[in-house]
């Protein structure tokens, strides 16, 4: 009986303990879940604002050209698709015999109506000196200086034949406008192309411009000089519109944007635009990482003085890049969470580790 009695009192000591341990240990492990959070942080802020909306663009080359082939004949040498070159390389030849062979018979020519007219020269020189002794009638002389002007005559459109045919000749060599890179061939080399025949496209792909198109009812809230967002998959780059010119019609109601663009991206490349729908208009700002998205609504982590964390419940409105409007019980200066705030939880403290604000709290 005793030995009963004994061994209940032991193992209800052992439960004792092990109860006690188990809290022991949910207690630290709570501790270390609620305990000082790390944090960064940014002040809220107010800053001028207007509503936005994001329209299609697309990549161009301000210098983008179709070549054409500038003589009639057969095409000895066409430039590869993607090949660069530099403004004045020549970027396609074109068979030139023929020419070559025009040439020199215009040369020949005029070799020989130069020699017709050294001899029509001298012999006005002779007749001249005979009409003084009178051994010369002045028939002769005006015979022979009308057919020296007439040689003259033939002289001169001899070599305006030849100047046209070397030009010819030069024009069988395609040569770069500009700098750039050959975007297709329209021709290949054999071919026989006609005055006119177009056989490449090339652009320069350092001199790029972004064009999009958006509702004519927002032209008034662009000027040209502004800067624009320009978001290319996840970047967003900032560029100057150069234009805004209106193209409505009655069955379009739009305008074209042309941004300058100094990055380097591909022509063809599908980029989104950011433009104003209204006035700018000063708002009370926060980052979007502030925001903290749930079920019961959307808030902001806001620090006190003792970095602890409030919860402030807030409605957004417009959004500028990373910046968006909130409306709630938040003011101008205060330190919201940036970084670190889908963990938190009212009323728990924080260290705060980095942010444009964390500077400041550690000096104060």
């Amino acid at each position: 009986m005793n030995r009963t009695l004994v061994g209940s009192a032991m193992t209800f000591a052992v439960k004792i303990v092990f109860t006690t341990l188990a809290a022991v240990g949910v207690t630290s492990q709570a501790v270390a879940q609620f305990g000082a959070a790390s944090v960064e942080v940014d002040e809220a802020r107010v800053i001028a604002m207007a509503p936005t909306m994001q329209v299609a663009g697309t990549v161009l080359s301000r210098s983008d050209a179709l070549i054409s082939a500038e003589v009639s004949g057969r095409l000895l040498e066409i430039a590869e698709s993607g090949e660069r070159f530099e403004a004045g390389d020549v970027l396609a030849r074109i068979e030139d015999k023929a020419l070559k062979l025009q040439a020199d018979e215009l040369e020949a020519e005029i070799e020989s109506v130069q020699a017709r007219l050294l001899f029509l020269n001298a012999e006005l020189e002779r007749y001249q000196s005979l009409v003084e002794s009178n051994l010369a009638s002045r028939t002769q002389i005006d015979e022979t200086r009308s057919n020296r002007n007439v040689v003259q005559s033939d002289l001169q459109v001899a070599r305006s034949r030849l100047a046209q045919v070397q030009d010819q000749i030069d024009r069988t060599r395609i040569r770069a406008p500009f700098d750039g890179v050959v975007a297709q061939r329209l021709a290949q080399a054999g071919e026989r192309v006609s005055e006119g025949t177009q056989v490449m496209r090339i652009y320069n792909p350092n001199d790029l411009e972004v064009v999009a198109r958006a509702p004519l009812s927002y032209y008034r809230y662009v000027q040209p000089g502004d800067e624009l967002a320009v978001r290319v998959d996840e970047e967003v780059i900032a560029a100057p519109l150069r234009t805004a010119v209106s193209q409505g019609t009655e069955q379009t109601h739009v305008f074209e944007l042309r941004l300058d663009l100094e990055e380097r991206l591909p022509v063809g490349q599908t980029v989104r635009v950011t433009i104003p729908t209204a006035d700018v208009r000063e708002v009370l700002a926060v980052p979007r990482d502030a925001l903290v998205l749930r079920g019961d609504g959307t808030s902001v982590y806001v620090l006190d003085s003792e970095n602890t964390a409030r919860r402030i419940n807030v409605a957004v409105g417009i959004g500028s890049d990373n910046m968006i409007e909130v409306k709630g019980a938040i003011q101008p200066g205060d330190r919201v969470v940036i970084r670190g705030n889908e963990r938190l939880r009212a009323g728990q403290e924080v260290e705060v580790i980095g942010g444009a604000s964390a500077a400041g709290t550690e000096s104060a």
